[in-house]
């Protein structure tokens, strides 16, 4: 007869960790969980910790992995990767997602529709218990094909990064030694410091994967951001940062498996955290005392029996299982779970048109010849958005399409043949959404301006409709641009054309992620950090952030007053000169560009030449690239390119870093002038101060900055021309430096080492920025081939002011021998044509849900402050003297301590002073402490009753007490 499930699951309740809470208080941790205003998709833990969850809420990335903890003890962890033997599908070997993920408010995350990788479905639950410093991952694997299923899973992400004192360091194994192996069940990470004691930078973790020495629960360990499968997980460098632990897993069809892990976490000893520091080696001993526990005795609470059945890496017996449970009836609930899942399926397109890759150049060639007109070359573009953007496993680069693409492709194939010959007839490009489009909404990616649509287009746009293109759709971004090193944002975080488990960069990432992947010929961006330069290397596409003024920013929400600018990101230097003749014109309405006024090339492409670089010196800049991971992958490709500058017939020179920065003055408060001023140019706009729009709840929530707190000011009319004159000083300052090295541009690289995945934490990837952004002088990106592992590298030159047209002739006598620009043909390949297929419909994508309204836990609880616990006997009855704590910073903890032994519970009243502890006296009876009268001992679990505010706890403490 099979076990009642209600009776296992009870038989199988969670046993609270001895003495996690206990080491929290009396370390003075234990303090007021944060309020749902500080957090996001948060769940609190043990002593004012709370995890950061990747669920389907705002910015959407539903991995269910922990983007951060309070302490950095995860900087992006938790992820899956799953690779099918002989798999076709394009999640196979990438980071999952698209689980549709939901948070109960309290402790739990659960699949809503599970992810299809070539028939396996996976489904993940994440549980994070209320005051403990631990989450359980339980992901459930289901063959629905009518084969045996081999496939290997790798669970793991970002402990740390090599810079100053956040690299981690295998702190410990189960068995003891440095290897990682199936004999340990679990192994911790610290970032150790040199200070006395070694105390650990960042938070400790550790990752429980297994019973010790059970074969099933590790195969080996890998690099989870590069390969996990074929890649080793080196010991030191970077890349020792990203663990990630790789099980084999063999399925029979109509069968499910499931792996079993828990991630423990600590705070920081080697810096104050939460208003107070921890002596070295405290937070590991504690987060290692976890691992230990879990992996011989793990958390099944509230698991079925056919979840606790599934499991390959524990042991039947330290689930609770005896075996007879697990018949194929129970089994069903799992197969059952797995309908209706989410597969990515790729349908053909209706053009007969291959706009892989095509250039503008390429497309109006191809139109002239007669091979080719807008409307193929529409229908391609929103064929391929269709197929690779959209639903839960799509890129999220192109936020919204114009709704009468289409007509306006016809219109432009009729126009064309009346004899209308402008330059970009029927040319599609893309707008990054922060860039008005009169006929598109214009969001900033963000919730707050959800469905706003301006009444007229930016400046660029109107002169690119004049000269006949079509404005294709709106480019997905960070958030009001507010992110270099993500692409965060309200309706999707965008994921890396080439890696679609990677950053794609920001701010810009939509717009480079869609070129890149043939969504459209080309789209602005905006840079005022690394935007342009960023996104484009990653993507291995081109760029200009010009000089100061060469491009009107008139029309583009702010991040930063004058420094802002509004650019393109194309597929070739050619493109780019096309798309600068139009766009790189005074704009009469705008004072910030008349700064290039006289200084604007009539005609770009006449500075194109193959002979560009010939006799020239390129200054390299003797760090610029050192990666500060120190990596040398990237750089070591990029300084092979150095002999492509050489062919070219230029010098390569070495020349000092530059070090005359300005000193800079008090201009005011940039950004909010930026919005005040956007504000008086839109008076239809939904708000009147910029506060309601940068201080806006409905942000992505790890970018919402709180209440406003600031003056209502932003910057005088004296202060905005002083900072003009200290960016015309800057721009002054680097030409001396030129000069004196006797160089005719500087080089710099795009990216330095490999990108990061895109569920981890800033940095996303070895940045150096050259002097464009702060001063305000040109430079143009360019792609130069790709690392051994198939990522995008790229180069900048810098020039002095209105050097931007000279630039862009040395990249293109570059290219012309480098070849440098590589497609991410692997993840979005060339669409079947058929020609009787119906397209899909590219629907806009949805704002994303908010997170749930979290109720936080109590701020005073009772706790268990020692598991062991002595007793004396009287009349052969034992009083148990448990040591209580209160975890309160400033009110008394009062209530009722439960101990339960065997069937029967015994209580106590119990007050103790805030923070402060109390020895609590519990009476048993004869019966309970007949083993303790023969000298034994006896165990005890032990549950608390609040009163007056004091939190109540249902997860018991065991406790063991002896005489």
């Amino acid at each position: 007869m099979r076990p009642d499930p209600h009776t296992l699951r009870a038989s199988l309740r969670r046993r609270l960790l001895p003495g996690v809470a206990a080491g929290a208080l009396a370390t003075g941790l234990l303090a007021t969980v944060p309020t749902p205003a500080d957090a996001w998709n948060s769940v609190p833990t043990v002593g004012g910790d709370t995890w950061g969850v990747h669920d389907a809420a705002n910015p959407g990335l539903d991995t269910g992995s922990v983007r951060s903890t309070g302490g950095n003890a995860l900087q992006g962890y938790g992820g899956l990767r799953i690779e099918v033997e002989d798999g076709t599908s394009r999640l196979n070997g990438v980071l999952l997602r698209g689980f549709g993920l939901t948070y109960d408010g309290h402790e739990t995350f659960t699949t809503t529709k599970g992810v299809d990788v070539d028939g396996v479905v996976v489904r993940r639950e994440l549980v994070v218990p209320e005051g403990e410093s631990y989450g359980r991952f339980l992901d459930t694997f289901t063959n629905t094909t009518h084969e045996a299923v081999t496939f290997e899973v790798a669970f793991g992400g970002q402990l740390g990064y090599d810079t100053g004192e956040n690299q981690s360091e295998v702190s410990a194994t189960g068995s003891g030694d440095d290897i990682i192996d199936s004999a340990d069940g679990w192994a911790s990470w610290s970032t150790p410091t040199t200070a006395a004691g070694n105390p650990s930078q960042n938070g400790p973790s550790a990752t429980v994967f297994g019973t010790p020495d059970r074969a099933e629960s590790l195969d080996r360990t890998g690099n989870f951001l590069l390969d996990p499968f074929g890649t080793p997980l080196p010991t030191e460098g970077d890349a020792a940062n990203h663990p990630g632990f790789v099980n084999t897993v063999t399925v029979a069809p109509g069968h499910s498996a499931s792996l079993l892990r828990y991630v423990v976490t600590g705070l920081p000893e080697g810096r104050a955290v939460l208003g107070a520091t921890r002596p070295a080696g405290s937070e590991v001993s504690r987060v290692e005392a976890a691992a230990a526990t879990l992996a011989a005795v793990p958390d099944v609470d509230g698991l079925s029996v056919a979840e606790l059945c599934s499991v390959t890496n524990f042991d039947a017996g330290a689930l609770g299982l005896g075996g007879a449970e697990c018949d194929q009836r129970a089994m069903n609930e799992l197969v059952n779970q797995a309908r209706g899942a989410t597969a990515a399926v790729t349908p053909p397109t209706t053009s007969p048109y291959d706009v892989v890759g095509k250039s503008i150049t390429e497309l109006v060639a191809d139109i002239r010849a007669g091979r080719t007109n807008s409307q193929q070359i529409v229908r391609a573009y929103l064929d391929r958005i269709a197929a690779y953007d959209r639903g839960p496993l799509g890129l999220n680069s192109v936020i919204a399409v114009a709704p009468d693409a289409m007509a306006q492709a016809r219109a432009a194939d009729q126009a064309r043949g009346n004899g209308d010959s402008r330059p970009l007839l029927g040319i599609p490009v893309l707008a990054k959404d922060i860039i008005d489009t009169k006929d598109m909404p214009t969001t900033g990616g963000s919730r707050v301006f959800d469905g706003y649509q301006p009444p007229t287009d930016a400046f660029q746009v109107g002169l690119m409709r004049e000269a006949g293109a079509i404005v294709l759709g709106k480019a997905n971004l960070a958030e009001f641009a507010n992110d270099g090193h993500f692409s965060p944002n309200g309706y999707g975080m965008v994921w890396n054309a080439f890696d679609p488990s990677r950053s794609p960069i920001g701010s810009s990432g939509g717009s480079a992620v869609a070129v890149a992947s043939s969504f459209a010929a080309a789209a602005w961006g905006t840079q005022t950090g690394d935007s342009l330069w960023g996104p484009s290397g990653a993507a291995s596409l081109y760029s200009l952030r010009g000089t100061d003024g060469m491009q009107s920013s008139a029309g583009t929400m702010p991040l930063t007053l004058i420094q802002d600018y509004v650019g393109w990101i194309g597929q070739s230097i050619e493109d780019l000169a096309l798309l600068l003749d139009v766009t790189a014109v005074d704009n009469p309405d705008d004072v910030l560009d008349d700064v290039a006024n006289g200084h604007r090339p009539d005609d770009w492409t006449a500075h194109l030449s193959g002979d560009a670089l010939r006799g020239k010196v390129i200054g390299v800049p003797a760090t610029a690239f050192d990666d500060p991971f120190g990596t040398s992958e990237v750089s070591d490709v990029l300084e092979a390119r150095f002999a492509d500058f050489e062919a070219a017939g230029a010098t390569i020179r070495v020349i000092p870093d530059f070090a005359a920065a300005p000193t800079r003055g008090n201009y005011g408060n940039t950004g909010y002038e930026g919005w005040l001023q956007w504000l008086a140019a839109h008076p239809d706009a939904p708000y009147d101060r910029p506060e309601q729009i940068t201080n806006n709840p409905l942000r992505v929530p790890y970018q919402y900055p709180g209440v406003y707190t600031g003056d209502g000011t932003g910057m005088t009319e004296q202060q905005q021309r002083d900072f003009e004159a200290y960016r015309a000083l800057y721009r002054d300052n680097i030409a001396g430096w030129m000069d004196d090295n006797g160089v005719d541009a500087v080089l710099y690289p795009a990216e330095l080492s490999e990108i990061h995945l895109n569920d981890s934490i800033q940095p996303s990837f070895g940045r150096k920025d050259p002097q464009s952004s702060a001063a305000g002088v040109p430079t143009v990106i360019f792609p130069a081939g790709a690392t051994e592992n198939g990522n995008p590298v790229g180069f900048q030159l810098q020039g002095k002011a209105f050097q931007d047209a000279e630039l862009m002739g040395f990249a293109y006598a570059f290219d012309k021998i480098a070849n440098g620009r590589v497609l991410p043909t692997d993840v979005t390949p060339r669409l079947e044509y058929d020609a009787d297929a119906v397209p899909d419909d590219v629907d806009p994508l949805d704002p994303l849900p908010e997170p749930p309204v979290v109720t936080p836990a109590a701020a005073k609880r009772l706790t268990v402050l020692d598991p062991r616990a002595k007793a004396k006997l009287r009349g052969g009855k034992a009083r148990v003297a448990l040591s209580i704590g209160c975890a309160s910073a400033t009110d008394d903890c009062t209530g009722v301590v439960q101990v339960r032994v065997g069937k029967r519970t015994f209580t106590a009243p119990a007050t103790v002073g805030a923070g402060g502890q109390s020895t609590v006296t519990v009476r048993l009876s004869k019966a309970a402490s007949a083993k303790l009268r023969k000298g034994g001992k006896l165990t005890g679990w032990v549950t608390f009753s609040g009163t007056d505010t004091t939190a109540s706890t249902t997860t018991s403490v065991k406790v063991k007490v002896r005489r």
